[in-house]
């Protein structure tokens, strides 16, 4: 009798550790549950805050970019919307926590790759005489041949045809390719898609350590008029086969001058030794149309990235394409 009693007060022990264990197992992973998705609810939380501060910094570009339209005529480097960063650094005031980081880039001072051919799809002149200048500036490294077969190859991969320009390229040379596939004979829908076309390599394109990428300066976006007052130096010079790098220096000067008259695409012949100077009136505007609007949201130890490509008609802007990373 004593024995059997012996041994259930031994079961129940056993029982009782078995139990005790179990509980805290469970408990333990109960807590670790909870923990893991608190973490998520807070991740997620802070996500969506983030992702609303940047879009607040991007409701911030659109309202200077429609104030500064309703104030002059022509758009330069000079105004609100060129110094995102002031308006950018006062983020941190309107909210508890985070703050928005936003860059406003005007694609009308770009060279606009989609102009290069007319509505025929024959050669717009001085679109071509542009691209090419550009295409030879000495930053790329590429030789005159080489340019110029990258022009056609451009030109044809745009065009409606399927007969090759020069030394371009159609279809018979994008099928018979290890991968092959065929040449878009449209427009660019965006500018990623000139590394489909022949001579259009990644270096070229996105840069190297020496030297600059193509993409940098190009836009899908435009009329073919570039703003002579937000362009950058590069393709200020490109403006003209007569225009040199003092002359590019001196330009730049003048414009960033708040007294200056900006108003008029011809006010680079006041720069000084720039009198005789002609710059196609058709390659050329003081106004701009298109801009790409970056706004980063910050909060703690996470960002968003908003990228926008916006139109702006008068004092109302039009969102063309939204990317919300």
């Amino acid at each position: 009798m004593a024995g059997t009693l012996s041994d259930n007060r031994g079961f129940a022990l056993i029982l009782t550790v078995l139990i005790i264990s179990l509980t805290v197992a469970l408990t333990l992973k109960f807590n670790k549950s909870m923990r893991s998705d608190l973490e998520s609810a807070v991740s997620l939380r802070d996500g969506i805050a983030t992702g609303c501060i940047a879009e607040s910094g991007f409701n911030c570009a659109v309202a200077v970019l429609s104030e500064d339209a309703s104030k002059n005529s022509y758009d330069s480097l000079n105004e609100s919307w060129a110094l995102s960063k002031t308006f950018s650094h006062n983020s941190s005031f309107m909210f508890e926590e985070g703050r928005f980081i936003v860059e406003i880039l005007d694609l009308s001072g770009m060279i606009q790759i989609n102009q290069l051919i007319d509505k025929d799809g024959n050669y717009s002149t001085g679109q071509k005489e542009l691209l090419t200048r550009f295409l030879k500036s000495e930053q790329f490294g590429l030789d005159p041949e080489e340019v110029d077969d990258i022009v056609d190859a451009i030109k044809d991969w745009i065009d409606p045809d399927n007969e090759i320009t020069g030394f371009g390229a159609e279809d018979s040379y994008y099928q018979a390719m290890e991968k092959p596939y065929s040449c878009g004979n449209a427009h660019f829908l965006c500018l990623e898609d000139l590394l489909y076309v022949r001579g259009i390599t990644g270096g070229l394109y996105y840069g190297t350590e020496e030297k600059p990428g193509i993409s940098y300066y190009m836009t899908v976006h435009g009329d073919g008029k570039i703003n002579i007052n937000t362009a950058d130096p590069l393709i200020l010079k490109c403006l003209s086969e007569e225009i040199d790098r003092e002359m590019v220096e001196k330009m730049v000067e003048y414009r960033r001058d708040e007294d200056m008259n900006l108003n008029d695409p011809t006010w680079y012949s006041s720069v000084s030794g720039m009198s005789s100077i002609i710059i196609d009136p058709e390659l050329v505007t003081t106004m701009s149309t298109y801009f790409k609007v970056i706004s980063l949201g910050i909060k703690d130890n996470m960002s968003k990235q908003i990228s926008t490509i916006v139109k702006r008609e008068g004092v109302t802007l039009k969102i063309l394409s939204w990317k919300k990373e």
